[in-house]
């Protein structure tokens, strides 16, 4: 029985929604006008919206991204992933060849010529060539003219000598062969000491110049505005056509899409007013704040023409509506901004950013059409009573006798004849279902963000006109062609902290490899590294004046010096050629160790051996690269998805009990809300597992927003039902929810279908994937809601009610003398 706290909580409730009521009942076009000039407010943080794109967003805030940029700090000259170096790409019959050779030295020296570009060193196997013919060419023009003056014979030696220097081959590619000395690819690289504007266009201009095939591979192109022009339009279409479907009503319809592109404007106006960058995963914000406005517009216009059908006037009907879909608004959004906001938990500030947007997106939707869209309603129906403003249908979707209407009461038989036998069945296939889901996995890594080939999309995409055909970008043609034509390598940077001037400092550093873990790569009883002692020893074994100092320093013969490091340090510094700038920083209190590893390891294998290397010496190391990044990144995904799913369980739980509590003296009726939502949840990671989609950067969100989808077709149901069954008995009221809000979930379900499911065709990969997880939960929330609640609902009144049915219900109709009427079917 409902206790008189209960009753006054929803007193309150009734009473805040009679105001809200009647004031749109009575002011409805001043508070049109007044959204539609707040609209103009945030139309203003438009122009301030910025775009980021690339995976580095999601990696930044990471403990090895940062060392990772530590290490391009102290060693940048060595990193050809650095912000400011430039990657080119040659492919010629023979890039070994004497014209190949020149053809990158002198595109080389235009580039240093090139006062704009800032260049600082470049980095190529054509310049190792030169220096082999010529050891003191230190300069481009020098190593031009030691190529030039060489014989066929000559260069074919010099490529033979550097194929024995470390990371020639690795320049080259896979069929290179040391006995022709020749290869048809080769990589370069170009460092500027800084970025500028346009470089990589700058370079490939200059690259241009000297003929032949040298081109620059460019960056991680930006798919966000390819991926956004091509699917809204297509996605607008869409829905304005489903719309036509729902509304049946050229004005209901015109209401309703502007409600909508109020609600993209305040929300993506607040984006720039906030400085919150667009990020990929934001992307998503658009189709879900579409797809919950359409479900309330829907809502509102549905349940406001089941008032009309009953003869009530425009005012009545429309304060009716509000009166009860305001509450279940008001559910919708607080058990969904929960789950959005669970995003904050986060490590990863893009998925922090997508919470706390789509949250504020979801309030935005609820007072624009909780509020705005019912009072513009109010004023253009009134305005039809005094002008020939046509009208074309005003029937609800999914009224009785319609075949919708009828279709809609599979689960309401099921309920009636077998709900116990019904909900065991879902029960064994949900359990099923989990433990299947229970296998997918984790991943992180820049492929998620990468369009495909150009010529592998679909005809009808490269057929579609300006703007919304896809670009062809080079860069993912030319990734792909290195990745298959490049010898292929992994290796693990260790960035360790120590001053390095200090005696026996290269022998702590040398022993920190002494038997390596599985996945490293062995050289004897070493890992095979290129660091500060590599270098020491391959410059000793060319330099007989170096060899020198480093025996008089070496007192224990093991070609490692251990006293007077300085006098080491300081002679391979004055020599540019011998690498040590880039592996031990200029104050010479941290150095750079690059381990080679196993390629064909996982990212876990890896990250998890060198994070046992660098716990093992006493030194402070910490491990980078991409493959510990991108798995420390998965890691934190995972824990995203594991906590916001908790939390947004939990919450959401809590917030449901509360609520029914409150309004209806029945807080188990939030558990039995809960159901179809777990149900979704289960059957969208099985969907994941089968599809073979593991969880990354874009679609970690997917459950916190599976849940408030779920949320939004559940609570329309329980709420409708739980209002029925203040007048009615479980059968009626069943029917009456199912019947009267079915239509309109059915309506929503079509039409954010439509929308989220036109993001498969996104360029971008990830967007692609998540929009196809979010169609399938809008599906499956919806068949949970129309064919499983039913049932769970008659099992919880069996449960909550079996010894007090009558009892209850006169309690409630006591409690609520107010009610309207039960309507006759």
């Amino acid at each position: 029985m409902a206790t008189c706290g209960t009753a006054g909580d929803r007193m309150v409730f009734e009473s805040l929604t009679d105001e809200v009521g009647d004031a749109i009942s009575a002011y409805p076009g001043r508070i049109a006008v007044a959204f539609l000039l707040l609209t103009g407010v945030f139309l203003f943080g438009l122009g301030n919206v910025e775009t980021e794109g690339g995976s580095d967003q999601f990696v930044e805030d990471l403990d090895s991204f940062e060392a990772f940029e530590d290490i391009q700090r102290e060693f940048g000259d060595s990193f050809s992933e650095s912000s400011t170096t430039t990657q080119l790409l040659q492919r010629e019959q023979n890039v070994l060849s004497k014209p190949s050779l020149l053809r990158m030295l002198r595109a080389q020296e235009r580039l240093e010529d090139s006062q704009g570009l800032r260049v600082t060193g470049v980095s190529s196997p054509a310049r190792t060539v030169a220096l082999q013919l010529d050891p003191g060419a230190t300069t481009v023009d020098r190593q031009v003219d030691a190529v030039e003056s060489a014989t066929a014979t000559e260069i074919d030696r010099a490529v033979r000598r550097a194929a024995e220097t470390p990371g020639f081959t690795s320049q080259l590619s896979e069929d290179f062969d040391t006995e022709s000395a020749a290869a048809r690819a080769a990589q370069a690289s170009v460092t500027h000491d800084r970025d500028v504007n346009d470089r990589e266009e700058r370079v490939e201009r200059v690259v241009a110049s000297v003929g032949g095939n040298v081109e620059t591979i460019g960056s991680t192109p930006d798919t966000l505005t390819s991926s956004l022009a091509l699917v809204l339009p297509a996605a607008f279409v869409l829905i304005v056509l489903f719309l036509i479907v729902a509304y049946r009503d050229l004005v209901d319809l015109v209401l309703g899409v502007v409600a909508i592109l109020m609600t993209l404007f305040w929300t993506f106006g607040f984006l720039g007013l906030a400085d919150i960058a667009f990020n990929p995963l934001l992307v998503a914000v658009p189709p879900l704040l579409i797809a919950v406005g359409i479900d309330f517009g829907i809502h509102s216009v549905n349940r406001y023409r089941e008032e009309r059908e009953r003869g009530q006037p425009v005012g009545t009907a429309m304060k009716v509506t509000t009166e009860q879909l305001l509450v279940a608004f008001f559910i919708v959004m607080g058990t969904t901004v929960i789950g959005f906001l669970s995003n904050l938990t986060s490590a990863l500030a893009p998925i922090r950013d997508f919470g706390v947007v789509a949250a504020i997106g979801i309030c935005f939707t609820f007072l624009i059409f909780g509020i705005f869209l019912p009072a513009a309603k109010v004023k253009t129906d009134r305005l039809r009573a005094r002008y020939p403003i046509p009208t074309m249908s005003e029937r609800p979707l999914g009224s009785e006798g319609s075949v919708l209407g009828r279709a809609l009461q599979g689960g309401v038989v099921v309920a009636r004849r077998a709900p116990v036998l019904f909900m065991l069945v879902v029960l064994v296939g949900s359990v099923g279902a989990g433990v299947y889901a229970t296998g997918v996995g984790t991943g992180f890594s820049e492929d998620d963000f990468l369009p495909p080939e150009y010529d592998e999309l679909p005809q009808w995409q490269k057929d579609l006109p300006e703007p919304f055909g896809p670009a062809e970008y080079d860069y993912v043609e030319k990734t792909n062609y290195v990745d298959d034509n490049f010898p292929t390598s992994s290796s693990v940077l260790l960035f360790v902290e120590a001053r390095m001037g200090r005696d026996s400092s290269l022998d702590r550093v040398h022993r920190i490899g002494r038997d390596p873990p599985p996945t490293f790569e062995r050289d004897g009883r070493y890992a095979e590294s290129q660091s500060v002692v590599t270098v020491v020893q391959s410059t000793a074994e060319r330099d007989p004046e170096f060899a020198d100092i480093v025996a008089r320093n070496d007192p224990d013969a093991d070609g490692i010096p251990e006293q007077n490091l300085g006098e080491v340090y300081d002679y391979l510094e004055a020599n540019p050629n011998s690498g040590v700038g880039g592996v031990l920083a200029e104050d010479r209190r941290s150095t750079l160790v690059t381990y080679t590893v196993d390629p064909d390891a996982t990212n876990g294998e890896v990250t998890a051996d060198a994070e046992a290397v660098a716990e093992e010496t006493p030194l402070k190391a910490t491990p980078t690269g991409n493959a510990v990044i991108f798995e420390e990144a998965s890691a934190l995904i995972l824990d995203t998805v594991i906590t916001s799913l908790l939390i947004t369980l939990v919450g959401a739980s809590a917030f449901l009990i509360l609520v029914y509590w409150a309004l209806e003296g029945r807080p188990s009726l939030g558990i039995a809300n809960v159901v179809p939502i777990a149900l979704t949840v289960m059957f969208v990671v099985a969907s994941m597992r089968y599809l073979n989609v593991d969880f990354n950067a874009i679609n970690g969100v997917i459950l916190s927003l599976t849940i408030g989808l779920g949320i939004d077709y559940s609570v329309h149901v329980t709420h409708r039902f739980a209002d029925e069954f203040h007048t009615a008995d479980i059968d009626t009221a069943l029917d009456r929810a199912v019947r009267g809000t079915g239509g309109a979930l059915t309506g929503s379900m079509l039409t954010t279908v439509a929308g989220m499911g036109v993001l498969v065709f996104a360029l971008n990969p990830a967007i692609g994937v998540f929009g196809l997880l979010t169609a399938l939960s809008v599906i499956y929330a919806y068949v949970a809601s129309i064919v499983v609640l039913p049932s769970t609902l008659v099992v919880w009144d069996r449960i909550v009610n079996r010894s007090r049915p009558a009892q209850w219900l006169r309690a409630r109709r006591r409690d609520a003398p107010a009610a309207r009427s039960p309507v006759e079917d």
